[in-house]
């Protein structure tokens, strides 16, 4: 897959910043928000191609963020990865409603984000 990128959506500064760097060494170039206000500012300015998004932001939460971003023009072919601590079987339905490829459960391991990585669309990975 070619260099993509990504936004990483999450309240927990340090798990957003070890995602960050964990993603930078799989050569992809990342930003980070941690709030839904923030990764909608951050979103207009990077155009990232894919969104690991927590659930459980402040204020406006995960899915709400998602719905947002995918309501803008650039947002409409943009990869959605929720990325929570809710793993309940309604939070899953919830993200799939929602139009989320994926649905994954902290602590996040590099075998499954590589994996998850690989499932995503080409022509929605490709460079734009």
């Amino acid at each position: 897959m070619n260099s993509i990128r990504v936004l990483i959506v999450d309240d927990n500064k340090d798990a957003a910043a070890s995602l960050a760097r964990l993603l930078g060494a799989l050569g992809k170039e990342t930003r980070v928000a941690h709030d839904g206000s923030s990764a909608l500012a951050v979103f207009a300015e990077f155009l990232p191609q894919v969104l690991f998004l927590d659930l459980g932001l402040p204020g406006m939460d995960g899915i709400e963020t998602a719905n947002r971003i995918r309501a803008l023009p650039q947002g409409k072919d943009c990869v959605f990865i929720a990325l929570t601590g809710w793993g309940e079987q309604e939070d899953r339905r919830r993200t799939s409603e929602a139009g989320f490829h994926a649905h994954l459960l902290k602590p996040l391991n590099v075998d499954q984000l590589e994996a998850t990585l690989q499932t995503i669309p080409a022509d929605r990975s490709s460079e734009a």
